[in-house]
C-alpha cells in the first residue's frame, strides 16, 4: 500500500508555483475547487473529502509550501517566503498551470489562513471561499487570553527564534506529531486518522528542513501575516468572494467566543455553520463538511 491509496483516481502531479514546485492530487470534473490542508498535516488530510467532492468539482489537492512533498521555501530572516501572502502566490501559479485563472478555494487550519489572504489580495481569482477550522490571524491573537494561550500553545512555541522549537520537535518527531494529532481530536486519540494519512504526518516531520518550514510558517503568522490583516482591518479592506465558515463545537475558533460573528466583520457574504468533532474536521467528519459545503461550492 502506498499514499497513492488514499485517493483512487486522482493524479499526481508537481506543478510549477511562482518559486518552486508544488506535489498535488488532481481529480473529478467540473469547475475547479483547490484544496488546502493544515498544520501538522499533508495534502492527505482531504483523503475522506476529496472524493465526495470530486463528484462535483475538479479537485487540485496541494501540499502547502513547505510541506509533504512540496518545495522548501528558503527561511529569511523576515519569514516573507512563509507568509500567508507569498504562499497564495505559489498557488495562484500552480492553477494557472492547469489552466485555471478562477477557481473557488476550500482551507482547513494554515491552508485556510493562505485562502482568505489569497481572497483579499486577489479576488479576481476566487468564485467561492470555503474556510474551516479558523479565525482571521489578527483576530487569532487578539483572542489570546490564559485559555487559548494554554490550548493554542504552539502559536507561540513554534514562532520562537530558531534554532530552539526546531531542535526541541527533533529531538522526538515522531511523539511530537503524534502528541498534536492526539490532542486536537475529539477523541484524543490517533484512532480518527488513517494509518496511511498518519504516515504521510509522521513521514513529513522525519525531514529536519520541514520541521524548519513548519516554524517558519508560524513566524510569519506572528509577524507578517499579523501585519498584513491588520493593514488590511484598518483599512477597511474586506473579503468580496462568498465565504461559509465551518466550524467544529471543540476546535480552537469555538474559544474565541462567537467564531461566525468575526468572519462578518471581514467579509462582505458570509454565512456559517457548527459541526460535530474536533480540530480536524475533514478527517473526523467527513460527511458534515461535504453537506456544508458541496450546496454552497454549488451556488446554493
Amino acid at each position: 500500500m502506498s499514499e497513492r491509496d488514499l485517493f483512487p483516481g486522482f493524479d499526481a502531479l508537481r506543478l510549477r508555483g511562482a518559486t518552486g514546485e508544488l506535489f498535488c492530487r488532481v481529480g473529478g470534473e467540473g469547475p475547479p475547487l483547490l484544496l488546502l490542508h493544515g498544520y501538522p498535516q499533508t495534502h492527505a488530510a482531504w483523503h475522506r473529502v476529496a472524493p465526495g467532492l470530486a463528484r462535483h468539482f475538479r479537485c487540485v489537492v496541494a501540499d502547502l509550501p513547505g510541506y509533504g512533498a512540496s518545495f522548501i521555501p528558503t527561511p529569511t530572516a523576515d519569514h516573507a517566503a512563509y507568509s500567508k501572502r507569498a504562499m497564495a502566490r505559489e498557488l495562484v501559479a500552480a492553477m494557472a498551470e492547469l489552466g485555471h485563472q478562477r477557481f473557488s478555494v476550500i482551507g482547513h487550519d494554515r491552508g485556510a489562513r493562505v485562502a482568505y489572504r489569497l481572497a483579499l489580495d486577489a479576488p479576481e481569482r476566487i468564485e467561492r471561499l470555503g474556510i474551516l477550522e479558523v479565525v482571521p490571524t489578527a483576530q487569532m491573537w487578539d483572542s489570546f487570553n490564559a485559555e487559548m494561550a494554554m490550548k493554542a500553545y504552539h502559536w507561540t512555541f513554534l514562532a520562537q527564534p530558531h534554532p530552539l522549537p526546531e531542535r526541541m520537535i527533533a529531538a522526538d518527531p515522531v511523539a511530537y506529531v503524534e502528541w498534536t494529532l492526539a490532542s486536537w481530536s475529539q477523541s484524543g486519540s490517533l484512532g480518527t486518522f488513517d494509518p496511511l494519512a498518519l504516515e504521510a504526518y509522521r513521514r513529513a516531520f522525519a525531514e529536519p528542513e520541514r520541521i524548519r518550514a513548519f516554524c517558519e510558517d508560524y513566524r510569519a503568522g506572528a509577524t507578517m501575516d499579523r501585519a498584513l490583516d491588520e493593514a488590511d482591518r484598518k483599512a477597511g479592506r474586506r473579503i468580496k468572494p462568498p465565504l461559509h465558515f465551518v466550524w467544529s463545537h471543540n476546535g480552537f475558533p469555538a474559544r474565541t467566543g462567537k467564531p461566525l460573528a468575526l468572519w462578518e466583520e471581514w467579509a462582505e457574504q458570509v454565512s456559517g455553520e457548527a459541526v460535530e468533532g474536533g480540530h480536524f474536521l475533514p478527517e473526523e467528519n467527513p460527511d458534515a463538511v461535504l453537506r456544508a459545503l458541496v450546496p454552497f461550492f454549488r451556488g446554493g
